[in-house]
């Protein structure tokens, strides 16, 4: 007997999955080390996935 499969995640159309980057801010601290900052996608906050939108059949847009 064959198991199911589980869905898989949908990508977040607006970051394709790379949900977090890290950014430099152009200089090193006292100790060298580069400084940066990590910016999220806005439209997945971060986690790289998309919630499945079910649009009502009939709706208008």
């Amino acid at each position: 007997m064959a198991h199911p499969t589980p869905n898989t995640p949908r990508i977040c159309p607006a970051c394709d999955g790379f949900a977090s980057a890290a950014i430099t801010l152009g200089g090193r601290d006292a100790r060298g080390h580069l400084r940066t900052i990590t910016a999220h996608c806005p439209a997945c906050h971060g986690t790289g996935t998309a919630t499945a939108r079910r649009d009502r059949e009939g709706a208008r847009a």
